[in-house]
């Protein structure tokens, strides 16, 4: 998640001086970002080589870790806000990220490409697996393991006995509130247990 606008509009869900776990956290833009505007503390965990370079370089504290493999090594409660943002999509194993993001935080926060964004369903209707701004990959090279829609999160927490705080979707950095699942690129969901 680098584009500011959507990621200043993630940041305002963390309070300030939060003890923050992200998930899949690539070059540590967003800790990054928490730590030097909202006064977080955290760990980033990422499993990618020039990643983990990246948030060293940044300053952000970082674990190499492959999500596939759990969150064992957390305790019950040990994060304020856990953060999986563009993650949940290139996980095997996302109906237990989403029980262990609630698990290890007191609040979870998930960010995903929204697959019923109208570009999408208009591409489908064409024939064609969409190519966005959100999904840029060609079906056949994507690391995405699978799509979702900002509808199907809630259908998925609401399986997992997940509380729903919040939910809406962001395009071109604004907030979404009226229909997120037609009008947005990006579903966002504030989850706790």
């Amino acid at each position: 998640m680098s584009d500011p606008t959507t990621m200043h509009a993630i940041a305002q869900l963390v309070p300030h001086g939060a003890r923050v776990l992200d998930l899949g956290c690539g070059d540590g833009a967003m800790l990054d970002h928490l730590q030097r505007h909202r006064g977080c503390t955290g760990y980033g965990v990422e499993i990618a080589d020039a990643n983990v370079l990246a948030c060293v370089q940044r300053g952000v504290n970082v674990i190499q870790l492959n999500l596939d493999e759990g969150l064992a090594m957390f305790d019950d409660a040990s994060f304020d806000v856990v953060l999986q943002l563009d993650t949940l999509q290139h996980l095997r194993n996302a109906e237990v990220m989403l029980r262990e993001t609630v698990r290890v935080g007191r609040m979870g926060i998930v960010a995903f490409p929204n697959f019923a964004h109208w570009p999408n369903r208009l591409s489908v209707l064409r024939g064609r697996m969409p190519v966005t701004k959100r999904l840029p990959y060609q079906w056949y090279d994507t690391p995405n393991i699978r799509v979702g829609t900002h509808a199907d999160l809630a259908l998925l927490a609401e399986r997992n006995g997940l509380r729903v705080v919040d939910s809406f979707g962001i395009q071109d950095g604004a907030t979404v509130r009226f229909a997120p699942n037609l009008l947005a690129g990006t579903s966002v969901y504030q989850l706790s247990r």
